[in-house]
């Protein structure tokens, strides 16, 4: 979410998964969409149909390569050097769409003269503190006495910073870091390059190949650059798809699972800052743009979740929220789970004794918990940890209780989802879920009655917010209509979050879903209307923000409001009616004229002029420089990953200086270069199974189809290391060992990296030791190590070594 929000405004995808149709050209990075996403994948191949040209640079050929017009090998962990190459090409070859990026970035911004790249210190950015391991970013602000330079010729202004530390980033540098030829490099950079301008666009498409990095969200930094340098983003067949892995994974950051966020993307107060209301609203408000509306989304917020108690003489509520004082995302939770520090767990829809990284210590976490209670379908290997895990544990040494509490499956349950175009669609009940069966949603709202009635004479301060939490909920459409939002006086719902104040008169309990259910019995989000009029069918479904399709979409259209090109029309400015309109929803004020331009000391959104696109932005510019809203640099920069084979070639710095290592006796990491370990890693997804199995190795037809862990190697390796196609390998980290089939395949290829060659593997992540096919499981392989930003761990590159056969003791069991 950084990435894109740094860059952009907001955490999300900038386009829906249909105008990929749109597109000239999509290069497919960090995503195996035709096997991964197989139902979305239908949009890249009518693109190609019309014409496109479809890329795909993955460490391994899959089903998305076979059917793609170019493929490129990349040494996993190596994508910032591969982008941050693209960038330096579209800027030397003077392939930049110089009208968009005068007109709607940061470009001509001049940044301060305390300013230092990393190029300028060896890896490290300006404000680097070596005892905190931290970040002082005063000195990547900008530099307001100077403005900006639309002539670009001052050497601070952003265009040149990014020219200057991309400079390195040659096709030969590219080659030699990723392994990557260059010519293949340069056939993408091209392609990419005629593919873009006013009469044409391409579009990126990601997955967690990019976010499971310690330099994750550097790498979706990169990407956004790639494309406002390009003028791609707001603009049909352009920008960016994330593509999420779950059904409702992008609903479950929008209303958060996250620790540190509030729903609609606010900050989670924090403890040593934000002791009073006013403090956290004077600390997160921005002066300029959009999130200057933030005292509104708050409040209506808090009188969301606590109703008549929450009241403008006690802050309405805002001393009840917790507030955080360090990192309690689920991996940090782990670490603290083996020290003795959490006494309990819920686990919906999670399964981290096999799916989680570092697998081994997760089950070892959770035999220290006093009670665990698993909600799922089938009896997961985190319900059986303690009788069947590969340690063969004795029960009678686990003092965890656990109870094991049966889940409706998806048919048997109704709700909204939010799939990975932010699109809210309302999923109905098929067959009522068998015996005890239950929906998350029912236990949730059952349990939270019984907290509340359990604490309801409570006078201690902590139990406040519970007592006087807002719990009335006979279904699921009155928890979405809570979440729409409505006004307080007479339980009438809002029509949007425009309507939202911050006086206690409005209750919302997510903003950017206000909209989705406006008014008594219409739900949107159970809307199914196609449009064969308009692709963007406004009528299916909700999309957040304001059913809007696209994000940024004013770029569409150029600063005079009118379309860049009659072919890529979308949204432009109707000099008769003074609105703007098209195809989509305007991501702008409808009557903003292109023509406006702010006061001196304008706020709010009356200092965004009416040709700045990006209005989530304080000046209204995509920042292909980030001065905030990254932790780990303003600009990417090329690390390697924690665990990797060869060296840093573009710095001395190795690693990215903000990589959470940790360290312990259960999770020791392998050093740079280490001999023991040299070949790279990457756990991939299969199509016939989900995620960590619990959902289809459970399932006899899928079983049939993909009955059996293996590890996909190359030829060139199993000649070297003596295995042989379908035999037994072992494969080792400083972690765990664990054996699988092998399967020799010319799908993966050993690269020349730094002028040696190095060799791949790529581990299915699906096995473990519960349900009608068990197998070795690839995430007692993988570390914790955390990226900066969003403390996501780095399973797509770690390192290993092989063997043939297997592991001692198990062909006896065989």
């Amino acid at each position: 979410m950084p990435g894109l929000g740094a860059t952009f405004g907001r955490g999300a995808a900038t386009t829906f998964q249909q105008d990929l149709a749109e597109s000239d050209c999509i290069l497919i990075m960090g995503s195996n969409m035709a096997e991964a996403h197989p139902v979305g994948f239908r949009w890249p191949l009518k693109a190609r149909e019309k014409g496109a040209t479809l890329i795909h640079v993955d460490p391994r050929f899959t089903r998305t390569s076979a059917m793609c017009d170019m493929y490129v090998p990349i040494r996993a962990g190596s994508d910032i050097a591969f982008l941050g190459g693209l960038i330096r090409y579209v800027l030397t070859e003077d392939r930049w769409f110089r009208d968009y990026v005068r007109a709607y970035t940061n470009a001509a911004t001049i940044i301060s003269e305390q300013y230092a790249d990393a190029d300028e210190t060896d890896g490290l950015f300006s404000g680097f503190d070596k005892t905190t391991n931290e970040y002082d970013q005063a000195s990547w602000q900008y530099d307001n006495e100077a403005g900006r330079d639309e002539t670009f010729q001052h050497p601070r202004c952003v265009l040149n910073l990014v020219r200057q530390h991309f400079s390195r980033y040659t096709p030969e540098m590219v080659a030699d870091v990723c392994g990557s030829s260059c010519e293949d490099f340069l056939r993408v950079a091209k392609a990419l390059s005629d593919n873009s301008g006013r009469d044409r666009t391409s579009a990126i498409v990601y997955a967690v190949g990019w976010t499971q990095h310690t330099t994750g969200v550097q790498t979706i930094r990169a990407a956004g650059i790639l494309q406002l340098l390009l003028g791609n983003v707001g603009r049909p067949g352009g920008g960016i798809m994330a593509m999420r892995g779950h059904a409702s994974i992008q609903g479950s950051t929008d209303i958060p699972t996250l620790y540190n966020l509030l729903p609609g993307y606010l900050p989670q107060p924090e403890a040593d800052l934000d002791h009073t209301l006013a403090e956290y609203l004077d600390r997160c408000t921005e002066k300029n743009g959009y999130w200057t509306h933030l005292p509104r989304f708050m409040v209506s917020l808090l009188k969301a979740w606590y109703g008549k108690h929450a009241r403008e003489e006690n802050d309405w509520g805002f001393g009840w929220i917790p507030k955080i004082d360090g990192d309690y995302s689920q991996l940090a939770t782990a670490i603290r789970m083996i020290e003795g520090k959490v006494r309990g767990m819920f686990l919906f829809g999670q399964n981290p004794a096999a799916g989680a990284p570092n697998a081994r210590l997760n089950r070892a976490a959770l035999g220290k918990l006093d009670w665990l209670v698993v909600r799922d379908w089938f009896e997961t290997e985190s319900a059986c940890f303690w009788k069947d895990g590969p340690e063969n544990p004795d029960p009678t040494t686990i003092g965890t209780e656990i109870f094991f509490v049966p889940a409706a499956a998806a048919a048997e349950k109704e709700g909204s989802f939010t799939n990975t175009q932010r699109l809210i669609q309302w999923h109905d009940r098929a067959v009522d879920p068998p015996g005890d069966c239950r929906s998350d949603a029912w236990f949730v709202i059952d349990l939270g009655r019984r907290l509340k009635k359990l604490y309801r004479g409570s006078r201690k301060k902590r139990d406040q917010g519970l007592r006087h939490l807002t719990w009335d909920y006979p279904d699921n459409e009155a928890v979405l209509k809570e979440i729409n939002g409505y006004t307080v006086a007479d339980r009438e719902q809002v029509a949007g979050f425009d309507k939202l104040a911050d006086d206690g008169s409005t209750a919302c309990g997510c903003w950017i879903y206000s909209g989705v259910f406006p008014s008594e019995g219409v739900n949107l989000a159970r809307s199914r209307q196609p449009d064969p009029k308009n692709r963007t069918n406004p009528d299916w479904g909700f999309a957040w923000p304001a059913n809007r399709r696209m994000l940024y979409n004013r770029a569409s259209a150029d600063p005079e409001g009118r379309p860049w090109s009659d072919r890529k029309k979308y949204v432009w400015w109707d000099e008769e009616r003074n609105i703007w309109t098209g195809y989509d929803v305007p991501d702008f004020e409808i009557s903003k004229a292109p023509s406006y331009r702010p006061a001196r000391g304008a706020t709010g959104m009356d200092a965004i002029a009416g040709d700045a696109p990006f209005i989530m932005k304080p000046d209204g510019r995509g920042w292909l420089f980030a001065p905030r809203g990254v932790v780990d640099g303003p600009l990417p920069a090329h690390y390697e990953p924690v665990e990797s084979p060869v060296p840093n070639l573009l710095y001395s710095r190795q690693t990215n200086p903000l990589a959470d290592r940790r360290t312990g006796e259960m999770n020791p990491t392998a050093e740079p270069m280490d001999a023991d370990y040299p070949i790279v890693a990457t756990t991939v997804r299969l199509t016939e199974h989900y995620l960590s199995g619990p959902m289809s190795r459970f399932n006899s037809w899928l079983n049939e189809l993909q009955p059996e862990m293996f590890v996909e190697i190359s030829g060139e390796l199993a000649s070297e290391y003596g295995i042989r196609h379908g035999g037994w390998m072992v494969v080792e980290t400083p972690r765990e060992a664990i054996e699988a089939r092998a399967m020799v395949t010319g799908r993966i290829r050993a690269l020349t990296v730094g002028g040696a060659r190095l060799h791949q593997i790529a581990i299915p992540f699906h096995w473990g030791y519960a349900g009608e096919t068990t197998g070795a499981m690839a995430n007692d392989l993988t570390p914790i190590v955390l990226e900066p930003n969003v403390g996501i761990h780095e399973a797509k590159s770690f390192t290993c070594r092989v063997r043939p056969g297997r592991l001692p003791g198990t062909e006896e069991k065989k």
